[in-house]
């Protein structure tokens, strides 16, 4: 009995597959490499929830071991494996002091509060992504029965596009030392900090008690996400994943394409930020049109020109297979499916419009 064979075809844009050619609104529309898609047909798999998924466990024993920490568990998106920390590092009535526009404050739904009856305590940040550090040590909370116990300070990197310096870890986790708390790290794009610092993945997570890193941006997997902890802290995070409906059973599917994503997509990520710094530079270089001076460090461009502006430029972008999401100050984002060839097309359309 004969079968049409699967085609692993992937990255031919065609209308047909997706009617804007240049997608700059995030890294996460990326499609997975044919790498990928021939590592999910072949996959070996078992049901996660009993710990039987050959490949989910090879996913997790990769991403621990390439970050440094024990353990490792494997979840369905970046947003479920920080709530995951946050419930594994704290007890109800405990806070967190985070950034306040940090995702896991501003974009996560409030689920540490909603789900985990965890205070978040919001704080300004520096341009460059950093939390000054006496503004964490004025915000940690006396042993006293008014005040909510802080239990964990949380970052991100990057941040805004932006990598967190390498000094700056050294020194918050000094501090959370001498006060006794834990250190999370979203670090859903911190592999493009590795790139841009030049440096191995381990000598950023080495500063964390956990890091959550997401598989499905610049990494190209079409989902998931990693926690890495200690054995005691992932076993924790296993049980609250339970509890919240993340048990996906024949996962090795999908943790397939992760494992190639952590093997063959971290150098490549050099190529968006190449990418992002032409596109800096050509934008900038438009009379009208205001671009952040130095935003371009990662595989972002931010364009603070105010929401009419931007709604103006998005509807125009869009007759011509460009597609951004406007805003106030609008970020565009580069990915594995955006060439030097459509960020030359992308500065000339912008041009004209302008």
């Amino acid at each position: 009995m004969s079968s049409t064979p699967v085609s692993l075809a992937v990255n031919q844009r065609t209308v047909d597959e997706n009617p804007y050619m240049i997608d700059l609104r995030s890294d996460t529309v990326t499609r997975p490499t044919e790498s990928m898609l021939a590592a999910m047909a072949a996959a070996a798999v078992g049901d996660d929830v009993y710990g039987e998924d050959p490949t989910v466990n090879q996913l997790e024993t990769l991403a621990a071991e390439k970050l440094g920490f024990e353990s490792a568990i494997f979840a369905s998106s970046g947003t479920q494996t920080n709530l995951l920390a946050l419930l594994a590092h704290c007890q109800r009535g405990d806070e967190y002091i985070v950034g306040q526009v940090a995702h896991t404050y501003k974009y996560e739904g409030g689920g540490a509060a909603v789900l985990g009856s965890i205070q978040p305590q919001p704080l300004d940040t520096r341009a460059d992504g950093t939390i000054p550090l006496d503004r964490i040590e004025a915000a940690i909370k006396p042993d006293d029965i008014h005040f909510a116990n802080t239990r964990l300070v949380a970052l991100e990197n990057t941040i805004g596009g932006k990598p967190l310096p390498m000094d700056y870890l050294a020194a918050v986790r000094e501090l959370v030392d001498s006060r006794g708390l834990a250190l999370h790290l979203d670090g859903a794009r911190v592999f493009n900090a590795s790139v841009h610092h030049k440096v191995d993945i381990k000598e950023i997570s080495r500063y964390f008690d956990s890091v959550s890193v997401c598989l499905s941006k610049g990494l190209c997997a079409p989902v998931g996400s990693v926690l890495c902890g200690s054995a005691e802290l992932i076993d924790s995070a296993r049980r609250w994943r339970k509890v919240l409906g993340g048990g996906m059973r024949q996962a090795g599917y999908i943790a397939a394409a992760g494992i190639v994503a952590l093997n063959e997509n971290v150098e490549r990520l050099q190529d968006d930020h190449n990418n992002a710094k032409l596109l800096h530079r050509g934008l900038s270089a438009i009379d009208g049109l205001n671009v952040d001076a130095d935003c371009w460090q990662t595989n972002m461009v931010f364009l603070p020109c105010g929401e009419a502006t931007a709604g103006r430029l998005a509807t125009r972008l869009k007759e011509h297979d460009i597609i951004i999401s406007p805003a106030a100050t609008t970020r565009l984002v580069v990915h594995r499916d955006i060439s030097t060839d459509d960020i030359e097309t992308v500065v000339m359309m912008v041009k004209k419009v302008i």
